[in-house]
């Protein structure tokens, strides 16, 4: 059994989640040997919980540590890029959770700067599509596996979509994805400077994912090649600036976003003449909605990636059930409530890990990699541009 040792960088929601999944990877002796935050407490704390032997104090020392084949970047936005930079120049493989980049304080711009948004976003295109090239050519010359942890790609519902797609053969005509919910675990969204963007970036993230890549798919599978993206319109809102909504009390939503968006909406047009409707927001009560449809010319897949009416449990009270856990974001245990068996399952993180663990081992590209996790950069950023000028643009590919 050959064996692959992980040194986790970060020590919140997504490396929790990402250490479980790593546990359940079978066929690979996988495991979380290291683990490193900028907070050295928080690093003993997240080994205790997980059984880790090693805690590091800097990246710097995680990467020097020769038993590590692969880093898995569980970091604020801002931090991706960067670290994903020093890891290729360390020879150490990548997993790197989305988005892959953004503009922020981290690329050379003080927080100051970003604050109420003054850049203009061609400016911010034009920087990250240039440090984003940086990366590629430092992971080409390396020769290092970079695995983008996109879960849409992995979760059943998309996997069985793509097995329709092959065994149909037909032309997937329109795409529509949301993610939704009633705002972001993370302390550091509310700022540009650290997110590189709002919902549209950090939330639609999956949605775009999972539209660009069913498209990258289809004519992989066809034609031997990617069908990529040409051209975006977007729109951008920040709803729980409205007066009416500041006026409510009690307030049952995230509301202290200082200079990012808390909804978006592109539309996106590809190679082929296919069109993709992506959504995301952070105004949306009752637990996470991910959601993707698409419209073939020989049929129509509706993915419910969550919620999901597996089990659908009423409560009159929200001790009902104890603590047993029902879904992520739900605002209240009360009432019916969609009471997922298995939620990283249904979201895809154990068929992620599954797929990099076999990766490194087996020396192959990963299904969710450096192409998905560039163009869905490339398209927010030029959405960005779109809803500030109000126009078309072109992605640039």
């Amino acid at each position: 059994m050959k064996q692959v040792n992980i040194g986790m960088v970060g020590t919140g929601f997504a490396a929790s989640f990402h250490t479980e999944a790593i546990r359940k990877v079978v066929g690979i002796q996988a495991e979380v040997v290291a683990v490193a935050s900028g907070h050295f407490d928080n690093a003993v704390r997240f080994a205790q919980e997980h059984s880790i032997s090693t805690k590091y104090e800097t990246y710097d020392r995680l990467l020097a540590d020769e038993q590590i084949d692969v880093v898995d970047l569980c970091v604020p936005t801002n931090l991706h890029l960067p670290m994903a930079l020093q890891a290729a120049e360390a020879g150490k493989h990548v997993i790197l959770e989305k988005p892959l980049t953004g503009y922020t304080a981290a690329a050379g711009h003080d927080q100051d700067e970003l604050i109420g948004n003054t850049v203009p976003r061609q400016q911010m295109l034009d920087h990250t599509l240039a440090r984003m090239d940086e990366l590629e050519q430092a992971l080409r010359a390396s020769g290092v596996k970079f695995m983008y942890a996109e879960n849409w790609v992995y979760a059943p519902a998309a996997a069985k979509a793509r097995n329709l797609i092959a065994s149909g053969g037909g032309t997937i005509m329109r795409l529509h994805a949301e993610e939704s919910h009633s705002g972001s675990h993370a302390s550091y969204v509310t700022h540009w400077s650290l997110a590189g963007g709002g919902s549209l970036l950090r939330t639609g993230s999956h949605p775009m994912g999972g539209v660009l890549h069913m498209k990258q798919f289809e004519g992989l599978h066809k034609h031997g090649k990617p069908i990529r993206p040409i051209s975006v319109v977007a729109e951008i809102g920040n709803l729980t600036k409205m007066d009416s909504f500041l006026a409510e009390e009690p307030k049952y939503l995230r509301h202290d976003l200082v200079d990012c968006e808390d909804w978006g909406a592109a539309l996106i047009t590809f190679e082929d003449g296919s069109v993709a409707e992506v959504i995301s927001s952070d105004v949306v009560l009752g637990g996470i909605y991910n959601y993707m449809e698409l419209f073939c010319s020989n049929g129509r897949i509706r993915c419910h990636i969550n919620p999901n009416d597996q089990v659908v449990a009423y409560g009159p009270a929200d001790d009902s059930f104890g603590d047993e856990y029902l879904a992520e974001k739900i605002s209240t245990r009360r009432g019916w409530n969609f009471a997922s068996p298995d939620e990283h399952w249904a979201s895809g993180y154990p068929q992620e890990m599954q797929d990099f663990m076999e990766v490194i081992a087996e020396d192959r590209e990963p299904l969710s990699g450096w192409l998905l996790a560039r163009d869905v950069v490339a398209v927010i950023y030029a959405a960005y541009v779109s809803a500030e000028e109000g126009r078309r643009v072109e992605v640039p590919l």
